[in-house]
């Protein structure tokens, strides 16, 4: 064995042991008894699963269609019916563990069946329990490998030789297992506060008695506030003093100064807008650079427009401060709008307002208050009277709604229907000199 690596003389060292293990426990009759009781222990907690199996799933199952928090909880709860069984064994195996150390004085073999039969309830966990594809990734890779080393009975071993890898950044000398627990935990962490994040949300959006703009407010600072927190519980897990978060403040306010003004102004934006409430979610609105669409997200940083033709335009806050922004409404409120047409000049105009009025009021979408459609005279043109007649409607005329088509059409068909003519350019030429020979 000599000049092999280190690593592989450990290694060898390890099988050898685990070898000279299995031979002793084959030659003891207190081993073989154990093994007897380990086998006794999977025999019983596999009748007593199929046995009690099927009642528990029927006393813990809701009832067919049942919806609410307690019938979801009872649910949940039938996910961990798989872990019975290992469980089972790991209990039965426990007081079977008691049982020979009290009448033998050891009982290394069936404290190893124990734990393997804990690493089988960690792998049913992990494949059969957790449906979050983030946490089975963690409990693949982390869990499972931690339960296997716990029954081999390798975790000192293994957390030793882990500290004693050691990473050095600059001036700071960390150990392999404390950036692994660090990763770990700031992972389980920053998942909780998503998941706590996401249904906070949820539960503000849906209270229905606050305004859009309070709604968003609420879960943007529920967000700050659990992801704060979350940042804090990591420092305080990896060890680390918290004196330095105020230097680490102190560095993030000089470069907010030097280089994040936009993103700094962008925010504080945001929470005005979410404050004043004067645009929220569900808001048609123009800026003064031409963007227009309805407001369907409100982030930190920006708005989402979406266009009726279904493009989405990320606004910045900011825009939403500085510039001059037209609110045309919440959506359903009402709107006025307007449609021009002309008639010739043989008409009695006196007659053309009380035909399209009539005409436009009978619209279905076409509202009476706050006031009925009118009908102007706008002008006289080169080839016609100029009218225009006004309406109001709920919601925006455009995308889906086709105001002025339909109220186009309603005019094009009152007028026929009233024998007044719609005139269309006319041009006299005049030749002198006569024609050309």
């Amino acid at each position: 064995m000599d000049g092999q690596p280190e690593i592989v003389t450990k290694a060898l060292a390890y099988v050898q042991d685990g070898w000279d293990l299995a031979l002793s426990w084959m030659t003891s009759p207190a081993a073989w008894s154990q093994f007897a009781l380990l086998v006794l222990s999977w025999g019983l907690s596999v009748f007593v699963s199929r046995r009690f199996g099927p009642r528990i799933q029927a006393f813990v199952g809701p009832k067919d269609g049942a919806r609410g928090p307690v019938a979801a909880l009872r649910r949940f709860a039938l996910r961990f019916l798989p872990l019975l069984l290992p469980l089972l064994a790991y209990g039965f195996t426990a007081i079977g563990e008691a049982f020979t150390r009290s009448v033998f004085g050891s009982g290394a073999v069936i404290a190893f069946g124990k734990r393997v039969f804990l690493f089988l309830a960690a792998r049913i966990f992990a494949t059969k329990i957790l449906r979050d594809p983030f946490l089975r990734l963690l409990a693949r890779y982390v869990l499972i490998p931690v339960a296997a080393l716990y029954a081999l009975g390798l975790t000192d071993e293994a957390a030793l030789w882990l500290e004693s890898l050691k990473v050095e950044l600059g001036n700071i000398t960390v150990s392999m297992a404390a950036l692994i627990r660090g990763a770990i935990a700031g992972s389980l962490l920053f998942w909780l506060g998503s998941w706590s994040n996401r249904q906070s949300s949820d539960y503000i959006k849906s209270q229905e008695e606050l305004r859009p703009a309070t709604r968003e407010l609420a879960a943007k600072a529920a967000e700050i506030a659990i992801f704060g927190v979350a940042f804090l519980l990591l420092l305080n897990i990896m060890g680390i003093d918290l004196t330095t978060v105020a230097v680490l403040g102190g560095a993030l306010g000089v470069g907010i100064g030097l280089g994040l003004q936009q993103i700094a102004a962008n925010f504080i934006s945001g929470i005005i807008l979410l404050i004043e409430g004067q645009t929220t979610v569900g808001d048609y609105v123009e800026l003064d650079g031409g963007e227009a669409g309805t407001i369907v997200r409100m982030t930190a940083r920006a708005c989402i427009l979406e266009t009726f033709d279904g493009k989405w335009i990320v606004v910045p806050n900011e825009h939403f401060i500085t510039t001059r922004v037209v609110n045309f409404s919440d959506q359903g409120s009402a709107n006025r709008y307007e449609v021009a047409f002309s008639v010739s000049y043989d008409t009695d105009i006196n007659l053309v307002p009380e035909i399209i009025a009539t005409a436009v009021a009978a619209l279905p979408f076409v509202l009476a208050k706050p006031e009925a459609p009118d009908c102007e005279l706008k002008g006289f043109g080169e080839s016609g009277i100029d009218f225009v007649v006004e309406y109001w409607v709920n919601g925006i005329d455009d995308g889906r709604n086709k105001y002025a088509s339909q109220v186009l059409f309603a005019v094009w068909n009152a007028l026929k229907a009233a024998g007044i003519e719609i005139p269309y350019p006319h041009r006299v030429v005049e030749l002198k000199g006569g024609l050309p020979k």
